[in-house]
């Protein structure tokens, strides 16, 4: 109950920040959501999947980590390939000379 119950307030407050326009920068909204993702993350992990250091000797911890890291190196890689074929591949945008 208690993993529900704060999987509820981590969703409703970011809901209510971006509905409510409650703080002026939207800065410091990204920010505030993208603790409260973290944190629901942790949360999920740990209320949910019951991964910790105890279950089946850390095993399941380690390969979540695991699992964690070869999916960031995927998403890196990929963003930094297209970043970069986007850059070095596409034509210079010019602006025609004024008055002709």
């Amino acid at each position: 109950m208690t993993g529900f119950l704060l999987s509820v307030v981590l969703t409703v407050i970011p809901f209510w920040l971006v509905m409510g326009e409650v703080l002026p920068s939207r800065t410091w909204t990204a920010l505030i959501i993208f603790a409260c993702a973290v944190v629901q993350i942790v949360v999920h992990i740990s209320y949910f999947l019951h991964l910790d250091t105890k279950s089946e000797g850390g095993w399941t911890l380690i390969s979540f980590v695991f699992t964690v890291v070869i999916v960031g190196i995927v998403l890196g890689g990929s963003i930094w390939i297209m970043y970069h074929l986007n850059t070095n591949m596409m034509p210079a945008m010019t602006m025609p000379p004024a008055g002709g």
